[in-house]
């Protein structure tokens, strides 16, 4: 008894800890979710698995055969004890019994103990008449079932934990401990992954995971295993026709549906079922859920606009979600992932420090960019420009890993909602002769009321001018200040570095406004200030965006693709069977308790001398009231001994 509980409550918290931490995810969320050391803790004891986790499987066999070789011993005795009125009992014992009572009848014991036994019976009871030496002994009991509770509840326990197994992929566990199959952890394509990492259509219990682009079909499941997965067979093959998504008035997922066609060999016909979620399709034993839905593959048209002209003009990309391809930029050679289409994006302004209301923002394009060392940068793209203080921006968000949140780079749009005035601000600030030119003119007019000129000065604040250009261009605000932090003495630094930042940002303005046909640097031009002041504030920011080019999202053709959890559980219904039986068994143990009572007659004189006599297994304390009624239906007129 005590190696069962102790394992019930072992089980128990383990369940708990496998409905409150959601199982079977990839590793990367766990380590991102925990952080490196509890990631470790948790995976060395397998909480991530809970279920088919050794210990727990083993714990679940043991409590088995404990509770099987419970049953087996005592199960003879308590069918044996439903069925015994208990007719040996002395009249010693019957009197030390906290529930008794006795008194004397005028009636003989034979009247009586007929009496007793019908009125008995009219109670529910079985009743037995022993003779014991000359006395009368009428024995009865109500509620032998009860019993039969303890037998129920310790044997659905036995068949739950059947089920459990059956359903914990031990089968598995045994074939990857012999080595007979391999999780895959690399992200290869279906027809690459090797046999070792596949399993044969058969009766094994197995929850995954598949998504179906529209039009397409699937004859797998994926099943995430630890940090890989393994792909399990299906005796059938999904196909998705079409599926649906309907939303709220904001853009918000309202609901999601599927219409599947199931080619199995065995069906005359193939068989056709719309699927939501909370409305599966079960077929032979299988249950096909509607879990989520994704991009299927969406054709993308991507106009890629280099940050250096020098790298090359624009170019349009003909490209799609889940392809891959190497791109050059210049001397520098990137891989161009494209991971994600979204026709919608309903979300806060991520401009904002504090949430606002929610508004769609649009379609946009999720890519990475892997450089030839194998260092990842994610990017998320939005099609439209955005509305910020009266000015339009294009919005390009960047991270270096998925526990980070995106950063974002604001690109002001132009007059014509397009990247190409920016584009060609920037590409004046990286020409070297026209900053020259500029750099002389504004040098010229800074000395012009110098009494005499003076070549060397003139030739040093123009270098000094250019060299701002260059490194704004190249690092930004942060590469200036550290060169006058790291330049200048530091008794002048306070004095000297508001002096060079105005310069440069004088420098700025005046290469802008060379580039604004019809326009001198004039302070009141609030369209073209304004739209200065946001693009100096994007090159600032470039050095940190760590990409050579902008992808602006020109077109698409939207695939959709639903999401399938694929689910088999043989021991399901052997679980189902095991809690109707635990349920019965337990409403046995508590709401049918077993009462024994026992009449002991003996002659007096011409009456007779009755002791009456009960005991329960259960809720004593209303068996104070049952055996109060008790007397006063057997003893109507008796006289107190």
């Amino acid at each position: 008894m005590e190696l069962a509980i102790t394992l019930l409550i072992t089980l128990a918290i383990a369940s708990v800890i496998g409905t409150v931490l959601q199982q079977n995810q990839p590793y990367t969320d766990y380590l991102i979710k925990f952080g490196p050391f509890w990631f470790e803790v948790f995976e060395s004891v397998g909480l991530y698995d809970v279920y088919s986790a050794p210990w727990f499987l083993v714990i679940l066999t043991l409590l088995v055969i404990s509770t099987a070789i419970c049953v087996t011993r005592h199960t003879p005795s308590m069918l044996k004890d439903m069925r015994n009125l208990r007719t040996q009992v002395q009249r010693k014992s019957l009197a030390s019994m906290k529930h008794n009572e006795q008194w004397a009848s005028a009636d003989a014991p034979a009247t009586l103990a007929a009496n007793f036994q019908q009125q008995l019976k009219d109670e529910g009871f079985r009743t037995r008449l022993t003779d014991r030496n000359g006395a009368l002994l009428v024995s009865a009991m109500r509620g032998g079932i009860n019993r039969l509770g303890y037998l129920l509840t310790h044997i659905a326990i036995v068949v739950i934990c059947v089920g459990g197994l059956m359903d914990g992929n031990l089968p598995l566990k045994l074939a990857e401990w012999r080595g007979q199959i391999q999780i895959e952890t690399r992200d290869l394509p279906l027809s690459q992954i090797p046999q070792e990492s596949r399993l044969a259509v058969g009766k094994q219990a197995f929850r995954g995971s598949v998504s179906i682009p529209e039009g397409r079909s699937s004859e797998v499941v994926f099943l995430p295993m630890r940090d890989g997965y393994l792909v399990q067979a299906l005796p059938f093959r999904i196909e998705l026709e079409e599926f649906r998504i309907e939303h709220y008035d904001n853009g918000q997922p309202k609901s999601f549906e599927s219409d599947l066609v199931i080619h199995d060999p065995e069906l005359d016909e193939p068989l056709r079922q719309t699927i939501a979620v909370n409305h599966p399709l079960v077929h032979k034993g299988y249950a096909i859920y509607q879990a989520s839905f994704a991009d299927g593959g969406s054709i993308l048209q991507v106009e890629a606009w280099p940050f250096d002209h020098r790298a090359g003009d624009p170019v349009m990309l003909d490209t799609k979600v889940f392809d891959n391809r190497d791109m050059r930029w210049g001397d520098r050679q990137y891989r161009l992932e494209m991971t994600n289409f979204r026709l919608f994006n309903i979300n806060p302004d991520p401009t904002d420090e504090e949430p606002r209301r929610v508004r769609n923002y649009g379609p946009s394009i999720g890519f990475i960019l892997r450089s030839h060392t194998g260092e990842a940068t994610e990017y998320e793209n939005y099609m439209f420009p955005i509305e910020r203080e009266g000015r339009r921006f294009y919005l390009s968000g960047v991270r270096g890993s998925p526990s980070e949140n995106f950063s974002y780079l604001h690109l002001p749009a132009d007059a014509n909602d397009g990247v190409e005035g920016f584009m060609e601000y920037l590409a004046r600030l990286r020409d070297r002769e026209l900053v020259g030119e500029i750099a002389q003119m504004m040098t010229r007019d800074a000395l012009a009321d110098l009494p005499e000129p003076d070549a060397n000065l003139e030739e040093s604040l123009q270098q000094t001018l250019m060299t701002l250009v260059g490194m704004f261009v190249r690092g930004g605000f942060d590469e200036v200040r550290e060169f006058v932090e790291n330049s200048l003495p530091e008794i002048e630094r306070q004095t000297l570095a508001p002096a060079y930042l105005g310069m440069l940002r004088e420098m700025l303005a005046r290469v802008y406004f060379a580039g604004v046909e019809g326009h001198e640097l004039d302070n009141t031009d609030n369209q073209n200030i304004f739209f200065l002041q946001d693009a100096v504030d994007a090159i600032g920011s470039l050095p940190r965006y760590h990409s050579p080019v902008f992808l602006m999202l020109h077109d698409y053709e939207h695939i959709q693709a639903s999401g399938l959890q694929i689910a088999r559980a043989p021991g399901q219904f052997i679980v189902y069977f095991g809690s109707v039986m635990l349920m019965a068994g337990l409403f046995i143990l508590f709401y049918l308790p077993q009462r024994r009572l026992w009449v002991w007659l003996d002659a007096e004189g011409t009456g007779s001398r009755v002791l009456l006599a009960g005991m329960t297994n259960r809720n004593p304390r209303d068996f104070d009231g049952f055996f109060d009624e008790i007397q006063q239906l057997l003893k109507p007129d008796k006289r107190e001994l």
